[in-house]
């Protein structure tokens, strides 16, 4: 499909990509969202957490949070209450170990993690759904496209839409890319979470993991190798990204999808933008705002313009 125009306009003093990034997680207020918490049992004796938000409408809209991220972040929040609005129920899922409960296993989440959203899928369709949308950010963008791609022409029927906001769709250049010194803050971020569930895993399972010299790995690289690759059946961290990216698997999504991804994202590189990939595929389309950094895209007023976006997206089909 044609890339498309995005009318994506940054209020004056929010169009740097790192402010743009920061500035939601600082200074948004985003009302509770009133929830159910289910918790889905997975057929490898692990465990989801789900929270539903059952308001009678016949629609859902499957909502992915990012890296060490969950469900009740404000951009997850913010957009449940956005669609609520609009008619939709909503079913905002955790990865495993997130969501404030560690999982069962040794083995995590991690970015390509799709059959945990396909478990995600068949359980809402079991449910009695037949219109869903799925909506995933960062992270949760990646594996939303790379399910998608995998299941090809049969995805389930109930699948009408997909929208992706700031996917890292090449892991290997995003990985690259956050460990440079001008990402230093969020790299910092992440690595203070991952280490801290890596202890807490070493606890449950003492022995299993090595944590000498944990606390000198400061890159995606060095942890990936060390503990996310070999946890997941990975040979190594370049085998991890290559095989966990969505890139290789967008050609063969065949439900309509929207990829959104701004230009100055300081997370993305170009190898993230899949420009020749969408322009020749007839159900993914990729709009990319000059600015709106990630997962950012700050509007005036209560709701942002990725919400307003999104839900347009979904409407037009």
């Amino acid at each position: 499909m044609p890339l498309v125009s995005s009318t994506y306009r940054a209020p004056l003093g929010l169009r740097g990509g790192h402010f743009s990034t920061i500035y939601p997680t600082l200074f948004r207020r985003v009302a509770t969202v009133e929830v159910e918490l289910e918790r889905l049992e997975l057929p490898d004796g692990d465990f989801l957490d789900l929270d539903w938000s059952r308001l009678g409408h016949r629609r859902l809209a499957i909502v992915g949070h990012g890296l060490e991220g969950e469900s009740s972040a404000k951009y997850i929040r913010g957009m449940s209450l956005a669609l609520q609005k609009r008619d939709w129920d909503t079913l905002a899922w955790n990865c495993r170990g997130c969501g404030g409960t560690p999982n069962r296993l040794l083995r995590s989440y991690h970015s390509g993690v799709s059959e945990d959203l396909g478990s995600v899928v068949d359980h809402a369709i079991s449910e009695g759904y037949q219109e869903l949308a799925l909506i995933g950010f960062s992270l949760g963008g990646n594996i939303v496209l790379k399910y998608l791609g995998e299941q090809g022409p049969e995805a389930h029927p109930e699948i009408k839409a997909a929208v992706a906001f700031s996917a890292p769709c090449d892991l290997t250049s995003s990985s690259l890319r956050l460990g440079e010194r001008s990402n230093r803050i969020y790299m910092s971020r992440f690595m203070k979470g991952l280490k801290e569930k890596t202890r807490l895993k070493n606890e449950v399972f003492p022995g299993r993991l090595d944590l000498t010299g944990i606390d000198k790995i400061k890159t995606f690289a060095e942890f990936d190798d060390r503990y996310t690759a070999p946890l997941n059946g990975f040979k190594d961290a370049r085998d991890y990204w290559t095989r966990a990216s969505c890139k290789p698997h967008l050609p063969a999504i065949r439900i309509p999808s929207l990829l959104i991804s701004a230009l100055n994202d300081p997370f993305l590189p170009k190898a993230c933008f899949p420009i020749e990939i969408a322009e020749k595929s007839r159900h993914l389309s990729l709009e990319t705002p000059s600015h709106g950094g990630h997962v950012g895209f700050v509007s005036r007023g209560l709701e942002f313009w990725s919400e307003t976006r999104c839900i347009e997206f979904l409407n037009s089909l």
